[in-house]
């Protein structure tokens, strides 16, 4: 690694006129600036971040929040970060990931030495601890997902109340009156932000469509198998005849594996919409309908948001939903017998 000293001796200066040219704190002549810059860039040298900082430039580098617990369902969260690595990286930056349990350990740390120059924050909780933290620090800080206390915050996320809508209402207009809500894990809906807006969202549209609704919830990754199976048959022994499966890909196989052991075909017996997948769900042996959560559409626009709020023009607070899109694939049709009722 190329040192300070090598920097200044090519350049012809000592190595404190190299310190002061990088970190601005005093004038330099032109031409001893530019002989500085030369050695900087034939020899590759790397100033560090406080230096950097203090010459008024960026690092180049975003850090992301992702804390790591024991109930995180990873490829769902992967995807998320390896998108957001993609868009930043399109924009000439680097990802510094902190996956520290405790969630503003790591974001306090890279705010109060320069590290980074904006933090996306990923995994968001409804009374997220985040949250003080972020109106605390200067540093510009972008949430992809909606903590309930979001007032002067930039947030980001697909409008999952619509996607729920969306979903009751093309169910509902295949002539279906009994829809049952297959969800995420029980912990979801105290750790997440979004599961519990699925789930008032399909309820609330349910009750303006006159469709009888039933709601049942996965277990964890240890007892998502048995869970998930309890609840599809109690929804259909409730009478749905249309499903909406919230939940994992591993509880969407659990779900066709289900309706196949009871002879049931998709979608001449049972309709099934999957809400805010972030996987392909026409890829499982079923082909399923969606409205997809799709996370390059997600942290594309946090990471332009966190662009623009290193420039003059800074966005404003406020949510920024991304509109609900609805794929079909085959697995809806009117219910057996034209109704439900």
């Amino acid at each position: 690694m190329v040192k300070i000293n090598e920097v200044a001796q090519a350049a012809g200066v000592s190595i404190s006129t190299v310190s002061y040219a990088l970190s601005g704190k005093r004038p330099i002549s032109p031409d001893t600036r530019r002989r500085i810059e030369k050695a900087v860039h034939e020899l590759g040298y790397s100033p560090n971040a406080g230096a950097r900082m203090l010459a008024g430039s960026r690092t180049q580098i975003f850090a992301l929040t992702e804390p790591l617990r024991k109930d995180t369902h990873a490829p769902t969260h992967m995807a998320f970060v390896l998108a957001t690595a993609v868009a930043a990286r399109r924009n000439d930056y680097d990802i510094l990931l902190l996956t520290d349990e405790d969630a503003t350990a790591g974001m306090s740390r890279v705010a109060s030495n320069g590290l980074v120059d904006a933090i996306l924050v990923l995994d968001v909780a409804p009374d997220d601890e985040r949250v003080k933290l972020a109106r605390a620090i200067s540093t510009p800080t972008i949430f992809i997902g909606i903590p309930n206390d979001n007032a002067g915050l930039v947030c980001v996320d697909l409008d999952f109340a619509a996607a729920a809508e969306l979903a009751v209402d093309r169910l509902a207009d295949a002539g279906h009156r009994a829809i049952g809500l297959v969800g995420q894990p029980e912990v979801s809906y105290e750790m997440s932000n979004f599961p519990p807006r699925v789930l008032a969202a399909f309820e609330k549209r349910a009750g303006e469509r006159d469709i009888r609704s039933g709601f049942g919830a996965t277990g964890s990754k240890h007892t998502s198998r048995t869970a998930t199976r309890r609840t599809v048959a109690r929804l259909l022994d409730e009478g749905a005849t249309a499903l909406v499966l919230h939940c994992t890909e591993e509880a969407h196989v659990v779900v066709l594996g289900e309706l196949a052991e009871r002879g049931l075909r998709v979608p001449e017996d049972v309709s099934l919409v999957s809400v805010g997948a972030s996987f392909d769900t026409a890829a499982l042996r079923t082909p399923v309908d969606m409205i997809p959560l799709v996370p390059q559409t997600s942290c594309d626009l946090a990471v332009d948001l966190a662009l623009q709020s290193l420039g003059e023009d800074r966005p404003e607070p406020g949510l920024r939903l991304i509109d609900p899109v609805y794929a079909a694939h085959g697995s809806l049709a009117a219910p057996p017998g034209g109704s439900a009722d």
